[in-house]
């Protein structure tokens, strides 16, 4: 492993051998990114022998889930030397995760540092860290667990304590994928190394900040999990609230994970919701409508959906975050499904430069960076031409390449060289519980209305 604190380089993890058991292997997310992740951390790393273990309460042979792995990794993209490797050590075995006894076969079927990757819904978390008690655990054991931390504050409270009673935080990963987002990496050198922009970067020069991520798919399938989520737990509770505390964080005296997470929590225990008013968040949800030439059925019509949950696909939060650097500054987070011109970014306003008599007016900045891609757009306003009163825009942008690794792949990565950096600790992800609990109190309540919009539609026309 590298000496160096920073960001996970796959090329940079040691070639020590590890076996990931995944807990929850039949479910969507193993196939979609967990599979194509480990394919490409491999891929980029040249010298990871990985095995990897399948287990699952409902039976699989072997030759199934062979055939499953591989058909992830194809899929993904992921080169042919590799899936064969990968699928050469590979195997399944039926596991209950809550049974003691069947963890510590799982575990002892491990040839090499085992890393037991629950993806599990986070009732089943805590089972599995009371199971996890009952053992004698490897001294090299690994613990990754999916997001959601928790159903909701006092039950990510309890999962924490749980957790801890079992595995050092050193050697636990709360994985959220968000973090290995390329701006989202990016956003500690776009703060923290240029210096005309961190000298701007306060409530003096700044009207208001949004970090958006709207998106034109649908379901796609995971009616059984969205709609017991909905948008706001989905997206704002975890990623959206990670790319808030990044954006709006005090300067790290180094950028190792104690002084990262440090940062983070500090500035997330500051935010709140808009003067403290959850009629400040809104919500929605979309009726039929086409993007392109597809169809979307109403929310309410699609396959899994129990229409009496009132689950959002849209949700939005106004939050204020309370230090002197941001006193004022409203902070918009937003994301929705089925939106028609969709916008994934951090959009930083800020405010309008008073210009000397004789010069027209070009009005605010704002300063773009895409959760899609990373690049980085600004607009630099200028006079000249054939009208040198006139100010007008020109537009920047910054590319700072396409990573190697995809979001999934860096996190993991982080995982295997055991660098927590791109992990999510345990009062980061209680702070978020906390921001987001009274508009979850108020939703449960009725409180707020759950308003529509046509699919293909950028929402509700008056947000």
């Amino acid at each position: 492993m590298s000496d160096q604190p920073g960001i996970p380089d796959a090329e940079s993890i040691t070639p020590e051998a590890r076996t990931i058991a995944i807990l929850g292997a039949n479910g969507d997310l193993t196939e979609r990114l967990l599979l194509p992740g480990l394919g490409q951390v491999v891929d980029a790393g040249r010298g990871i022998e990985l095995t990897i273990l399948g287990a699952a309460r409902t039976p699989q042979s072997r030759d199934d889930w062979k055939a499953k792995v591989r058909l992830s990794l194809e899929t993904a993209g992921v080169s042919a030397r590799t899936v064969d490797d990968l699928v050469s050590r590979t195997d399944f075995i039926r596991t209950d995760a809550t049974d003691p006894a069947e963890l510590k076969a799982l575990l002892d079927a491990c040839p090499s540092s085992p890393v037991l990757y629950i993806a599990l819904p986070p009732a089943v978390g805590h089972s599995i860290a009371d199971a996890l008690a009952q053992l004698e655990l490897p001294d090299d054991l690994l613990v990754a667990i999916e997001k959601p931390f928790g159903d909701d504050l006092a039950d990510a409270e309890a999962l924490n304590r749980a957790l801890a009673a079992v595995i050092p935080d050193d050697r636990l990963w709360r994985m959220d994928h968000f973090l290995g987002n390329e701006t989202v990496l990016g956003m500690l050198g776009l703060r923290f190394g240029n210096r005309l922009l961190e000298s701007g970067w306060s409530a003096a020069d700044i009207d208001k900040v949004e970090i958006v991520y709207d998106e034109e798919l649908g379901l796609e399938g995971r009616a059984a999990f969205y709609d017991t989520t909905g948008a706001l737990r989905d997206m704002l509770q975890s990623h959206l609230l990670m790319v808030l505390a990044l954006t709006a964080m005090e300067r790290p005296d180094a950028i190792t994970p104690e002084a990262v997470h440090d940062r983070m929590a500090e500035v997330l225990g500051q935010v709140r919701l808009w003067r403290d008013d959850p009629s400040t968040a809104r919500r929605a949800r979309y009726t039929e409508g086409r993007i392109g030439e597809r169809f979307f059925p109403s929310y309410v019509d699609e396959p899994d959906v129990d229409a009496s949950r009132g689950t959002e696909t849209l949700a939005q939060l106004l939050l204020q975050v309370d230090v002197p650097r941001w006193q004022g500054v409203p902070f918009v987070l937003r994301s929705g499904k089925a939106i028609g011109e969709p916008r994934a970014e951090v959009a930083v306003h800020f405010r309008d430069s008073p210009v000397p008599t004789g010069l027209e007016a070009a009005g605010p900045t704002v300063l773009r960076m895409s959760l899609r891609g990373g690049d980085v757009d600004l607009d630099l306003v200028v006079t000249g031409g054939d009208e040198p009163g006139r100010l007008r825009r020109i537009p920047l942008t910054a590319s700072p390449g396409k990573a190697e690794l995809g979001a999934y792949a860096q996190v993991l990565a982080g995982l295997l060289q055991r660098d927590t950096l791109l992990s999510v600790p345990g009062h980061v992800a209680e702070q978020c519980w906390r921001i987001v609990t009274p508009v979850l109190t108020a939703w449960a309540a009725g409180e707020s209305p759950l308003e529509e919009y046509p699919a293909g539609s950028g929402g509700p026309t008056d947000w």
